[in-house]
């Protein structure tokens, strides 16, 4: 299995086994389903998800088979996981593109080597000749290919420092 970070169980909410998850992920409505199994901790024990709400700033989930706070406190600081070939998505995760390398044309700037994420949009990280931010906008990004590990970006005046 390829196992996809998707967040960290924070607590427990009330007395009936309801868990608080802290997801930035953009693709919540396509991981937190009823019936998805989530893979819980370094074990990635899997658990099925039995109901699931959006709360405030979390995602409350309840577990299939469990309804006691006991049950659900010993993951309180567990990361969440999902089974990437179990959710479809229209993107890509994070953890896919780090390791890229990014090219201008063919002049290759440097790999991928973090995602800052802010309210607007991503932004790469890509150190290597040139160390750059890259907003990840299809302005910026033209193209992804995981299978070539390459990603195509347009240089616009400004964007690469190349003194």
């Amino acid at each position: 299995m390829e196992y996809r970070y998707v967040g960290d169980l924070v607590n427990t909410h009330g007395i009936k086994g309801e868990v608080r998850i802290i997801s930035d992920s953009k693709f919540k409505e396509s991981i937190f389903q009823v019936g998805r199994i989530l893979y819980l901790g370094s074990e990635k024990e899997p658990l099925e998800i039995e109901r699931y709400r959006p709360h405030k700033i979390y995602d409350m989930v309840t577990f299939k088979g469990i309804h006691d706070i006991n049950d659900v406190i010993a993951y309180k600081g567990d990361r969440v996981y999902i089974n990437k070939a179990d959710v479809v998505i229209d993107g890509y995760f994070p953890e896919d593109l780090i390791g890229l390398e990014v090219y201008h044309h063919d002049q290759c700037l440097g790999t991928v080597e973090g995602i800052l994420t802010s309210k607007a949009h991503d932004i790469f990280r890509v150190t290597g000749e040139y160390s750059c931010l890259i907003p990840y906008v299809d302005v910026f990004v033209k193209t992804i290919d995981l299978f070539n590990h390459r990603i195509e970006v347009e240089q616009v005046e400004g964007l690469i420092n190349e003194n």
